[in-house]
């Protein structure tokens, strides 16, 4: 047995941020962040809005386009950096909302890589089990984001993307080719310093310690093409392709830069690649998932096509996975 997607979702919140909105507060002269980026606008979440709203409002479409029955759902796994709270994991009160009474729910921090780390699970759960698995991505990056730095104040966005994947009698269906990696020695190039047990909250803290910093940004953007190109081509030859066959190339969307250093690297045209990064910019985990939802239509996906997905992110950790429609 294989594995299909059957549905696939996507929620970005209301409020579009433009770039001279930011490029004001950094004085920044107008158009710098289009030319240095390839983002034009993101969007942000409401006051009030949390990760598990716009997860649910994700996998609520997920779960409609699909078809498939809330009762079935047997797991869901909910990458995400920014969950409503350290403790508890959000995935249960998310699994509570949607009606998955019979599911088992996790969060997974994989950073960027986040929704290919949990493809990968949730396609071996559906072929071991025999059973759907809604994976949901999500992040609230607003609000992580130091609004001094200009680093990270340009290139981050809250958005959710939504996959259900379930049992198909097609063999060759699902993931044919992975590979997965980490580089631990860039692990501080991409940080939140405070809150975890190396250094945890105490009184007095600096609130820029409980905030996203990028460390190095020529060192982060030439381990994440070489992370991501690496991965991609390992991917690729575990599944028996060529580049040349694959009809869609869905990378993260960091930005526009990283994306075509490494489409360049792989030999990918550019009719190969989906992207969304101009209008929601960077939303880790979430831009992958959201991406192939939010252009599903305009793509037009059809059965025994290829999709590759690759991604990079904090710690390093990334990974590229091959899936056959």
């Amino acid at each position: 047995m294989g594995v299909e997607i059957a549905g696939l979702g996507h929620y970005a919140p209301e409020r579009i941020v433009p770039n001279a909105e930011i490029e004001t507060e950094l004085g920044l002269e107008p158009g710098w962040i289009e030319r240095r980026t390839g983002i034009v606008s993101r969007r942000w979440a409401a006051d009030g809005e949390a990760l598990s709203d716009i997860a649910v409002k994700a996998g609520e479409m997920a779960l409609e386009r699909s078809g498939v029955a809330r009762e079935k759902i047997a797991l869901l796994l909910l990458a995400t950096s920014t969950p409503d709270h350290l403790l508890p994991p959000s995935a249960p009160l998310v699994a509570h909302w949607l009606g998955l009474q019979s599911a088992g729910g996790i969060d997974m921090a994989g950073a960027c890589a986040g929704f290919v780390y949990a493809l990968t699970m949730a396609d071996a759960f559906v072929r071991t089990h025999q059973a759907p698995v809604l994976v949901i991505a999500g992040n609230i990056l607003s609000r992580r984001i130091n609004p001094r730095e200009r680093a990270s104040a340009i290139l981050f966005a809250d958005a959710a993307g939504a996959v259900v994947l379930e049992p198909s009698e097609r063999q060759d269906a699902g993931i044919i080719g992975c590979q997965l990696a980490t580089d631990g020695a860039g692990y501080d190039l991409i940080k939140i310093p405070s809150g975890g047990s190396r250094s945890p909250f105490h009184q007095g803290l600096d609130p820029v310690e409980t905030l996203m910093s990028l460390s190095d940004g020529r060192a982060v953007f030439q381990k994440a093409v070489a992370m991501m190109a690496d991965t991609s081509k390992a991917a690729l030859y575990q599944a028996g392709l060529q580049v040349s066959d694959v009809d869609h190339w869905i990378p993260h969307q960091a930005n526009e830069r990283i994306i075509e250093a490494v489409r360049t690297r792989l030999g990918c045209s550019k009719d190969q690649v989906v992207s969304s990064v101009a209008h929601y910019a960077n939303s880790s985990a979430a831009s992958i998932p959201f991406t192939l939802s939010k252009q599903a239509e305009a793509r037009d996906y059809r059965a025994a096509q290829h999709v590759l997905f690759s991604a990079a992110g904090a710690g390093l950790t990334g990974g590229a996975v091959v899936f056959r429609l």
